[in-house]
């Protein structure tokens, strides 16, 4: 058996997992009315994701505040990508600075003012590749779902608390660019852009004026913008949708969706939607940005 064949088969029984756990919906997002109910568990650690002058002005009752880019790379020298995953016990460190223990039950929400829909996904996949996926959720709709199920929000801000956490057992949940290159073709295989439309068929350009990214998409990519797979009220959308939204790109039960977009942070939102459907999803966490940068093949559509 070859070197890439046993990393094939690993990565692929990792991705199997949420394929194999019954209602991964019900597990991966909670609603107001449970969250209300487990709100004062002990071993709940409940995370508010955005600004922080929105936290401040009120959260959640007992959140704590998560920068999530503190659970990134932080790597500005130059040639570095924008948003990767930190070594296992750095990232270990992080996830208990942020109070996370080996028994905590964590649930991930955003605010309102400027939803971070995609940076808790991001988030929630970090959790999930630390091996504490099993005990996390989002709390679907965020912050208004919340205000809206006529809760509270308070001002006080919960003491700081190291978590206890054991060496991680990461899964094998990332790719690489030479293991997407190497995939392009293979059956059940979805490579999949979640950027939006535009950025996908080449009419809008991403990244910067230093580093403009490739115009179009990886080569013989499917679309599922992230944006896509919410609500007007950010909250996920319902299965029957999401199931029409990726058999609209091609996507089958069974495939395994390979998703990437222009850092790493919006294919996590698509990841988690198809999680909530049980397909099996890995992360290229380089995306579009690491591909450009390497002058890997890239094709344009037409528009729409």
């Amino acid at each position: 058996m070859t070197y890439k064949t046993i990393c094939l088969a690993l990565l692929l029984a990792a991705a199997r997992a949420d394929a194999q756990t019954p209602d991964p919906r019900e597990r991966l997002l909670v609603q107001p009315a449970w969250l209300a109910e487990h709100l004062r568990d002990d071993n709940l650690v409940l995370l508010h994701v955005g600004p922080r002058s929105e936290y401040d002005a009120g959260h959640i009752p007992g959140a704590r505040y998560l920068n999530f880019q503190e659970l990134a790379v932080a790597d500005r020298s130059p040639g570095a990508l924008t948003l990767q995953m930190p070594p296992a016990e750095d990232l270990r460190q992080r996830l208990a600075a942020a109070g996370i223990s080996n028994d905590s039950r964590i649930v991930l929400y955003f605010g309102h003012e400027n939803p971070f829909v995609s940076p808790t996904a991001r988030v929630m996949f970090t959790l999930d590749y630390a091996g504490l996926g099993e005990r996390a959720s989002v709390l679907d709709g965020g912050v208004d779902a919340w205000v809206a199920a006529g809760h509270r929000l308070s001002t006080d801000v919960p003491p700081d608390r190291t978590g206890r956490l054991a060496p991680l057992a990461v899964r094998p949940l990332i790719v690489d660019a030479e293991f997407v290159k190497a995939n392009l073709a293979t059956r059940q295989m979805a490579i999949v852009d979640a950027r939006n439309r535009g950025f996908y068929t080449g009419t809008q350009t991403g990244g910067g004026p230093a580093a403009p990214h490739k115009s179009g998409h990886i080569q013989g990519a499917a679309n599922v913008p992230f944006s896509d797979t919410v609500d007007q009220a950010n909250r996920m959308k319902p299965a029957a949708e999401l199931q029409v939204l990726f058999a609209g790109a091609g996507i089958k039960a069974g495939d395994t969706v390979i998703a990437y977009c222009h850092i790493g942070q919006q294919a996590t939102q698509v990841i988690l939607a198809a999680r909530t459907l049980g397909l099996k999803v890995l992360l290229y966490d380089g995306s579009f940005e690491d591909w450009s940068r390497k002058d890997y093949p890239v094709e344009r559509s037409p528009k729409p």
